[in-house]
């Protein structure tokens, strides 16, 4: 880890004798303090601090550690104010999640268009459809697309990510189109695991409603779903990102198109808003301008109640 990052973790910690308030005072998660004073200390061969439940303290060696750091921090800032700060071009490696669906279908386009831009750069994909714990699995950047957001992490809305209701011609020359939701009852329904598995929860003429639904096939994976529906097995749920090429194309009909789904939000969740790499900080900006007007809803406009009730916002 960064070990100029560390000591300024570590004299906060000591200045304030608590990992918490530390952890508020740098924009950190508790998770990520902890794991930069480890790393200073293995990096010294000492431990640093008395750790309790309540409280922290310096240890004989943190007490002599923690003068030495204060001089290089120091020392540290007055180079860079002799220096001044320059701007270069980003360089390095970076770990990031983000769900199968959504780096298949966006997510690997836009960063192979960044790694053209900034060709000393690296990035390792680790596509899950699961949360990972950042600091664990040595995540630099999460994509996640929720409206849940965890309170130890820092999180930059990118977009909205919005649902439609999609079948396939093959699958609706065999079967009369919903007209309106309660007419899915009568469906073959292609439904997720762990999302919406038994109703489709919809925002139509002005109400929120629960239609019960059920089909022969289930998946925990949105892009599983996405081929089923267009093998024909079914009317499928699935995110515009995902489906707006095949909707296109003619291979899906998008159906009830006055029916809106909950919109969720695609964040990029990482540890700290300071000390950012600037390979970090170049890649946030580059993602939410790529993502920003959600580019893949251009052919689902939203409906008009829906667009008169944003508007009112």
């Amino acid at each position: 880890m960064d070990r100029f990052t560390a000591m300024q973790v570590f004299t906060e910690v000591a200045d304030r004798s608590s990992l918490t308030d530390a952890a508020t005072a740098l924009d950190m998660s508790r998770a990520m303090v902890s794991r930069y004073l480890e790393s200073l200390e293995t990096w010294l061969g000492v431990r640093l601090l008395h750790r309790t439940t309540r409280r922290v303290s310096l240890t004989d060696a943190g007490t002599e550690a923690l003068e030495q750091c204060r001089q290089v921090l120091a020392l540290t800032r007055d180079v860079q104010a002799l220096a001044g700060q320059r701007s270069a071009a980003p360089a390095g490696r970076l770990r990031i999640t983000a769900s199968v669906s959504f780096a298949q279908a966006w997510l690997s386009r836009v960063l192979a268009d960044f790694l053209a831009r900034y060709p000393q750069t690296q990035i390792e994909m680790i596509a899950l459809d699961r949360a990972v714990n950042l600091v664990e699995e040595r995540i630099d950047l999460a994509v996640r697309i929720t409206n849940t957001l965890d309170d130890g992490l820092v999180a930059r809305r990118l977009a909205d990510c919005r649902s439609v209701l999609c079948a396939a011609p093959s699958y609706l020359a065999r079967h009369s189109p919903p007209q309106m939701p309660e007419d899915l009852r009568g469906h073959a329904c292609l439904t997720h695991a762990r999302v919406g598995q038994t109703e489709y929860h919809l925002h139509y003429q002005g109400e929120n409603v629960r239609v019960p639904v059920s089909g022969p096939f289930q998946s925990n994976e949105t892009t599983v779903l996405l081929h089923a529906a267009l093998g024909g097995a079914g009317i499928a749920l699935l995110p515009s990102y995902l489906v707006s090429e095949a909707v296109r194309d003619g291979r899906l009909v998008h159906l009830l198109p006055d029916c809106e789904p909950e919109v969720l939000g695609i964040h990029a969740s990482y540890l700290s808003r300071k000390h950012q790499p600037l390979l970090l900080r170049t890649l946030l900006d580059f993602l939410a301008q790529e993502c920003a007007g959600a580019p893949w809803d251009r052919d689902f406009p939203v409906s008009p109640a829906r667009l008169s009730k944003r508007r009112k916002k």
